[in-house]
C-alpha cells in the first residue's frame, strides 16, 4: 500500500474507530444496558522470539495487542506468548507456516537457511541505518519485495520495531586485530554470522534466554544481542568485562511480525487495517524506548568495571571487504537474491550520499 493510501485509509478508519469505541463507552456497555460490539470476535495467538524480561524486544509485541484490543473494543484480541511457551523462539516462522499460531514476532534473519534473502528484511552486515531500513521497506519498494520472498511460505511481514545501531557485544578477552577473531566461538546469527564464519570465527546461533548459560560456562567466547539496556537485563556485564562497538552487522535491525496467509484473509478489511496501524506504533515504541533507555544503562554497566572497547580498524576493513563479498557472492548464485540486493543496493547508496552530508556534519559537531 502506497503511503498516501495508507494515511487516507488510518484517517477514514479513525473516525470509525473513535465512533465505535465511544458507543462502547455508554451506559448500555458498562453494564447498564446491553453491550455494543464493535465488530466480530477473533481470538488470535502470538509467538514470540523473545523471552517476557526483555521488555523492549517482547513489549513491541504487547504494545501490538494493546493497541488493536483498544481499536476494536477488545473485539479483536492476540494473546502473547514468550519465546518457548508455545514454540522455541528460533521457530516462530515454521509456526506460522504450519498455522501453530496465527501471527509471530521474530528477526526474519534469523530464517537464513529457508532463503538467504529474508536478511534484507532485519539488517545485513554494513548495511542500513534504523531510519534508513524504514525508509527503504515503507516507501522504497523493499517491502514489496522482502513479502515477495514470503509469498513462498504462506506468510506476509509487516516491520515493527529496530533498536537503532547496536553494540558490538561481549568477549571474554581482548580482540585486538583481524587475526585474533580466528577461532573464537561467538553467538552471531543472520547474515553477521556468515561473514564472521568467514573471518574465522566459530558461529553459533542461540536465542536470547540461552545466552548468558553459554557465556557462563565457557561454551561461548563471545556474544552479540542489541545494546546497554538489553545486555544489562541479560546480565552479560557480570560474567565477561569487554564490551565492544559498533555492531557493525546490525547498524539498524527491523523486527518483523508475521501473519499466516490464511489467517490474514479471514480477517476482515478494517481489523486488517487496525492491524497495520498498531505494528507501526509498536515499532516506532520499540525505538523510543531503546533511544531514551540505553544511555543510563550504559552509564550503569561501566560502573560495574567493563570496559568499552572499539573494534580495530583493521577488524571493521575485513568484516567490510567481507561483507561485500558475501553479498555478492550470494547475488551471482540466485537470480532472487540479486533482484532484492540490487534494490538495496541502490538505496544503500543514495541514503548514504544523504545521511553523509547534513546528518553526519551536525552530529561530528555535537559529539566532540
Amino acid at each position: 500500500m502506497k503511503r498516501r493510501e495508507f494515511l487516507t485509509s488510518i484517517a477514514g478508519f479513525g473516525a470509525g474507530a473513535a465512533a465505535g469505541l465511544a458507543a462502547c463507552n455508554t451506559p448500555e456497555s458498562t453494564g447498564e444496558g446491553p453491550a455494543v460490539v464493535t465488530g466480530k470476535n477473533i481470538r488470535w495467538r502470538l509467538a514470540s522470539s523473545f523471552p517476557r524480561s526483555l521488555d523492549t524486544l517482547y513489549g513491541g509485541a504487547e504494545v501490538l495487542a494493546d493497541r488493536v484490543s483498544a481499536m476494536t473494543g477488545g473485539a479483536f484480541d492476540i494473546r502473547v506468548y514468550p519465546a518457548g511457551e508455545l514454540v522455541p523462539g528460533l521457530q516462530v516462522m515454521d509456526a506460522v507456516q504450519q498455522g501453530t499460531v496465527q501471527v509471530g514476532q521474530t528477526a526474519s534473519y534469523y530464517y537464513t537457511g529457508k532463503n538467504p534473502a529474508l536478511a534484507f528484511d532485519t539488517c545485513v552486515p554494513f548495511g542500513l541505518t534504523a531510519r534508513q531500513q524504514a525508509a527503504w521497506l515503507m516507501e522504497g519498494g523493499g517491502l514489496d519485495l522482502i513479502n515477495g520472498l514470503f509469498s513462498d511460505f504462506g506468510i506476509r511481514s509487516f516491520p515493527s520495531g529496530n533498536t537503532g545501531v547496536q553494540m558490538g557485544g561481549w568477549f571474554n578477552r581482548e580482540v585486538n586485530s583481524l587475526d585474533e577473531l580466528s577461532g573464537l566461538k561467538m553467538r552471531i546469527p543472520g547474515a553477521g554470522g556468515d561473514v564472521m564464519n568467514m573471518l574465522g570465527v566459530s558461529v553459533q546461533v542461540i536465542a536470547g534466554g540461552e545466552i548468558y548459560p553459554a557465556l557462563e560456562r565457557g561454551a561461548i567466547d563471545a556474544t552479540e544481542w542489541v545494546g546497554p539496556y538489553d545486555d544489562e537485563k541479560l546480565g552479560f556485564h557480570k560474567v565477561v568485562k569487554n564490551y565492544y562497538y559498533p555492531g557493525w552487522w546490525e547498524p539498524g535491525p527491523s523486527l518483523s511480525v508475521y501473519v499466516g496467509e490464511k489467517a490474514w484473509a479471514e480477517l476482515p478489511a478494517a481489523y486488517q487495517e487496525i492491524f497495520r496501524v498498531a505494528c507501526a506504533e509498536a515499532g516506532v515504541v520499540m525505538q523510543q524506548r531503546y533511544d531514551a533507555r540505553n544511555p543510563a544503562a550504559l552509564q550503569r554497566i561501566l560502573e560495574s568495571g567493563v570496559i568499552m572497547r572499539p573494534f580495530a580498524d583493521d577488524i571493521m576493513k575485513g568484516a567490510s571487504d567481507a561483507a561485500q563479498q558475501y553479498l555478492e557472492d550470494n547475488a551471482a548464485a540466485d537470480p532472487a537474491y540479486k533482484k532484492v540486493y540490487e534494490a538495496f543496493s541502490k538505496a544503500r547508496t543514495e541514503q548514504r550520499s544523504w545521511f553523509g552530508l547534513a546528518e553526519r556534519a551536525y552530529h561530528s559537531y555535537v559529539s566532540k
